[in-house]
């Protein structure tokens, strides 16, 4: 019986095992979507317009309206956020902030339920997104206007906006990034010298007043004496009241409180406007002890503590002087100091402070200043990465290399204008230059000695400084 049963057996295994295996041999790829033209595309969207995006989409023995879903995320990293939209095709009104945005598109085959993704970018701006604010001084009056990249010009934009006039003695028009993406502009702060009216904060996408100048602090101090604005790394450090102020970073970058200023660093130091900030490092001037200052990466006051070799000048105790202005970085730095003798010197000095445990500047000169009979109470500056300088006389413009000490004026020819602002170019290859109602391009490039290549006239005043986007 035993025996019976387990021939049995074996047969009913052989003939399952003769059975058409239909789900192995009847199986298919799924056909894939096609989008066309569009995965790591940029499109372009404006503040306040409609952003559309109909990609063609085609898919084998299915109907890409009925058969698939299509959902868009745009990712908003200042907020911590995604925003997600259903349907085809997008269809939106862009309210997002000035910004280039990482977005995903993902379609769903209803049929299967496979899901496939196709990345893109959206780049958000507005009609000031591209253009030149330029800050002006028209009689005693403070402006900020607008220059389109067709030349038209909103004068005096600040004040057809705002109803109200911009504080007087303007001296910067400080770029504020977003939070960790230097090179971008989220606002404008206008920094002005005005004992009587604070320094504004403009958005940078609308130009419409977002704060005053004392909202910007935890506390603000009492008096606010703006210096110089600077932010290399992305996030703003000041010169304020001839101490060093640090945007509070602690909090995630869409907080109410993220990038304002707390106290100053604490230390018995006058710091000079012209400071410099490295990762590792800030180099200052202390015009009270006269004396070359540091702090370290986290903006603690260090003084003076650095050694230094070469007796060409002592950095800790320069004399009585007036520092006229400093570019320090790491490495080969200059210095242009007018000394009690009432002579414009250059100090020569390098840098080499990377290493806090061996932290050293090494004395190289000291010279009077072969262009120190066209340096004027009012001249500008301008220096380059490669120590290259540029400064103003008057209606000239003069290059200076302090390595062989050549010393030229520029081929622009300003019509006996007084030239009132110049700004180099990010690459050194351009410089800008304003007169009382012009701006000016000029080439600086190799091979260039400033020959004028574009004029925009209609400037309201005389230019102080300009941010070009």
């Amino acid at each position: 019986m035993k025996r019976i049963l387990f021939i049995f057996s074996i047969l009913v295994i052989g003939l399952a095992s003769c059975k058409k295996d239909l789900g192995n041999y009847n199986y298919h790829v799924p056909s894939k979507p096609i989008v066309t033209g569009f995965t790591d595309s940029t499109f372009q969207a404006l503040v306040g317009d409609s952003l559309i995006l109909a990609p063609k989409v085609t898919i084998q023995g299915a109907n890409p309206l009925t058969d698939l879903t299509y959902q868009w995320d745009i990712i908003v990293a200042d907020e911590a956020r995604t925003d997600t939209y259903m349907g085809y095709p997008l269809r939106i009104v862009y309210n997002l902030a000035p910004s280039l945005r990482d977005a995903k598109l993902t379609i769903t085959d209803k049929r299967n339920g496979i899901k496939y993704f196709f990345p893109f970018k959206i780049q958000g701006g507005t009609q000031f997104s591209t253009g030149t604010s330029v800050l002006t001084i028209d009689g005693s009056t403070t402006k900020l206007s607008f220059i389109k990249p067709d030349g038209t010009i909103l004068s005096n934009l600040y004040k057809s906006l705002n109803g109200e006039d911009l504080p007087a003695n303007p001296i910067q028009l400080f770029a504020k990034p977003l939070a960790y993406q230097p090179g971008t502009v989220e606002d404008y702060w206008v920094v002005c010298q005005d004992n009587n009216k604070q320094s504004v904060i403009i958005d940078g996408s609308t130009m419409l007043l977002k704060r005053y100048f004392n909202q910007q602090f935890f506390t603000a101090p009492n008096p606010i004496n703006l210096g110089h604005f600077e932010a290399s790394t992305g996030t703003p450090t000041g010169e304020i009241n001839g101490k060093l102020y640090l945007s509070v970073t602690s909090t995630a970058p869409f907080a109410p409180d993220f990038g304002k200023f707390s106290n100053a660093q604490s230390g018995t130091y006058t710091l000079s406007p012209y400071y410099s900030r490295t990762p590792n490092y800030f180099f200052g001037f202390d015009s009270a002890a006269q004396s070359f200052i540091t702090f370290d990466g986290g903006g603690n006051y260090m003084g003076n503590d650095f050694t230094s070799d070469g007796n060409a000048f002592d950095p800790k105790h320069i004399g009585s002087s007036n520092l006229v202005f400093m570019q320090a970085q790491p490495g080969q730095s200059y210095a242009y100091i007018k000394g009690a003798d009432n002579q414009l010197y250059e100090l020569s000095f390098y840098i080499d402070m990377d290493n806090y445990a061996q932290r050293t500047l090494h004395v190289y000169g000291k010279r009077i200043f072969k262009g120190a009979a066209l340096v004027n109470a009012d001249t500008k500056w301008q220096q380059s990465t490669i120590n290259v300088f540029y400064f103003t006389s008057n209606d000239k413009i003069y290059r200076y290399n302090p390595l062989n000490e050549d010393l030229r004026a520029l081929d622009a020819n300003f019509g006996g204008k007084k030239v009132s602002m110049i700004k180099l170019s990010a690459d050194g290859n351009t410089l800008t230059a304003g007169t009382d109602g012009a701006l000016y391009t000029l080439d600086i490039s190799v091979g260039k000695n400033g020959n004028i290549t574009k004029t925009i006239t209609g400037i309201p005043g005389a230019p102080v400084d300009v941010v070009i986007r």
